[in-house]
């Protein structure tokens, strides 16, 4: 595994048991990634533009996107995420139970970097967060943290 520094991935989850099973996951994993929570759209979006308390929070280098979510849907994050110069170059993962085609099509036409389907079991959940993590930390080249061109 390539040694380089901890990305900062934002999880976006509003499912307690699920925020569990992804903190375990990373636990387990040993991953040293830092994982931040916001449990909301809006949230999420105040946390990437740094506003309203999260002044002092570190860019996320990856953000874990539930698609339902209370106050502003995943769907209406990704879109502004990706409308947004200064987010764009985020990569969003979506990570939902939802597996309707129409949810799929929708997040792949705002620009989603992946979708992923939860597995209901812990240890296919377990193994799903570990080749994300290795996805995006050993095989994918990040922007650099701060180089927003």
């Amino acid at each position: 595994m390539k040694e380089g520094r901890p990305i900062e991935v934002l999880l976006v989850e509003d499912d307690q048991g699920d925020i569990l099973l992804t903190r375990e996951a990373f636990e387990l994993n040993k991953v040293r990634n830092r994982l931040h929570v916001v449990n909301d759209g809006e949230q999420a979006m105040a946390f990437l533009r740094q506003e309203d308390g999260y002044a002092d929070v570190p860019r996320p280098d990856l953000v874990l996107l539930d698609l339902n979510l209370p106050r502003m849907s995943g769907l209406e994050v990704l879109a502004e995420v990706k409308a947004d110069a200064a987010l764009r170059t985020i990569p969003v993962v979506v990570l939902t139970t939802s597996e309707a085609e129409e949810d799929i099509l929708h997040s792949y036409r705002l620009h989603a970097n992946a979708y992923v389907t939860k597995p209901v079991d812990f240890e296919q959940f377990i193994r799903v967060v570990r080749q994300i993590d290795n996805f995006f930390v050993t095989v994918v080249k990040l922007p650099i943290p701060g180089n927003r061109l």
